[in-house]
């Protein structure tokens, strides 16, 4: 049928959000001197210090490789540490430093304000069921 518009699919909203967050996150973390790859990264740390290279790539949705870069230039800048596992000493674990924490304690606020920018649209009920649907569809594909 000539003219009819068909909705986007869910995949490609969900894209169109992820792009529309990562732009609006790089800009909020530029000033800090991070990208938001490796503000993923430090917020991932937060929630579950002491995770191997490979645990921190899955988790924060990157390749080994990028990950491997990531480590180098945060450790770098003081925002984390690496240290042997004493469980296996071949591992090295990697440990969100006091620098990164300032750092994301410095950003925080931001963070929120866009999130709940994000959200404003919502009542707390429907922000609610949102993040109980995402949760699912990720599940689902995990």
């Amino acid at each position: 049928m000539v003219g009819t518009k068909t909705r986007p699919s869910l995949l490609y909203m969900v894209k169109q959000v992820e792009l529309a967050v990562r732009s609006h996150l790089d800009e909020l973390v530029k000033p800090a001197g991070i990208t938001a790859l490796q503000y993923t990264a430090l917020t991932v740390l937060q929630r579950h210090d002491g995770l191997s290279a490979a645990q921190l790539a899955r988790d924060s949705f990157v390749t080994a490789q990028s990950m491997a870069d990531l480590v180098r230039s945060l450790e770098t800048r003081g925002f984390i540490r690496r240290e042997r596992n004493p469980r296996n000493r071949r591992e090295l674990l990697i440990l969100l430093t006091d620098t990164g924490r300032e750092l994301l304690a410095g950003v925080a606020g931001s963070v929120r304000e866009l999130e709940e920018r994000m959200v404003h649209e919502l009542t707390a009920h429907q922000e609610e069921q949102f993040r109980q649907a995402l949760s699912k569809a990720w599940h689902a594909l995990s």
